[in-house]
């Protein structure tokens, strides 16, 4: 079979799979009845087989029609990005993207990534909102943001996301906590601890639990902060050991406020990446932001030599 795409036979066939309607369909992309007709009539023709089943009072995919519906949905979502490219590079980024970002992020990438975006991408508007990944996520799926950065899961699709980072969590202790003085009694100590974790219902907090499960088993009730700095802080007063990334503590333990310890067994790993929609790729201006973030985050970890 050869088959040449008509672009008008691919939107309406869209059309009317979505509207389930002629009439409805010819509406939405602005044409008759007839001409919608008429293209759905040729491209059956073209294919040799039935799309549509008109049998019903509704109209229906067939499983020709189910099989076709899906490669359609990805040209057409393909041809609007390039319009939407284009259109960017035509006005030289003037454009919004709006970004959701997780607390951490916010605070210790964000900033200067934002500084080098303004100076590239000058008429674009940037929103920032922080919130956990969960959250964040369903904002994305409801077309409220353009881009995520946030912590990847196994659940996520392989996609609809851009990896940037991956780290291991460490321990933080007070310079006078016994792992200190005496680090070989960190694995036969391990469940006498105060341990400091991140907020509830975030992807880090669930980590940290399945870990401290897994290898601890049972533990004295973690503190539990919505603030990794909070954490720190309380680790450096010796009131218990914290659980974080590394260049969150960086400045506490070069000055010697903090002393890290690597996470024995599996450890709790972690990866970073920017989410972006299922129905559409970034277009140019976000994944100028992505690449951006991405050289942060090496930059970042570079810097407090986490790596």
């Amino acid at each position: 079979m050869e088959w040449v795409p008509d672009l008008r036979q691919i939107r309406a066939f869209v059309a009317v799979a979505e509207e389930g309607s002629f009439t409805l369909a010819a509406k939405k992309i602005f044409v008759t009845q007839s001409a919608v007709s008429h293209a759905l009539r040729t491209l059956e023709q073209q294919l040799s087989c039935i799309l549509l089943d008109r049998s019903g009072k509704g109209i229906c995919l067939t499983e020709c029609g189910e099989v076709l519906i899906k490669r359609c949905r990805k040209i057409l979502a393909e041809i609007d990005q390039a319009a939407r490219d284009l259109d960017s590079l035509r006005r030289w980024g003037q454009t919004r993207i709006r970004i959701g970002a997780t607390h951490s992020i916010c605070f210790y990438l964000l900033p200067s990534v934002i500084r080098e975006f303004r100076d590239c991408f000058p008429r674009c508007e940037t929103l920032i909102e922080a919130g956990d990944t969960a959250s964040l996520e369903e904002k994305l799926a409801r077309g409220q943001l353009d881009l995520v950065l946030g912590i990847k899961t196994k659940a996520h699709q392989e996609s609809n996301f851009r990896f940037m980072a991956s780290e291991e969590l460490c321990f933080v202790v007070s310079k006078c906590h016994s792992w200190c003085e005496n680090p070989k009694s960190i694995g036969e100590s391990l469940a006498k601890q105060q341990y400091i974790q991140y907020a509830k219902g975030t992807e880090t907090n669930r980590l940290v639990q399945t870990w401290l499960e897994n290898e601890v088993g049972a533990v004295t009730q973690p503190i539990v902060l919505g603030d990794m700095k909070a954490i720190c802080e309380m680790a450096r007063l010796g009131i218990g050991v914290g659980i974080v990334a590394p260049w969150v503590a960086a400045r506490e333990m070069e000055q010697g406020g903090l002393h890290q310890v690597a996470i024995p067994g599996t450890g709790i790993p972690r990866e970073w990446a920017a989410f972006y929609s299922t129905k559409k790729q970034p277009s140019l201006v976000e994944e100028a932001f992505i690449g951006m973030c991405t050289l942060g985050f090496k930059n970042l970890m570079l810097v407090n030599h986490v790596f």
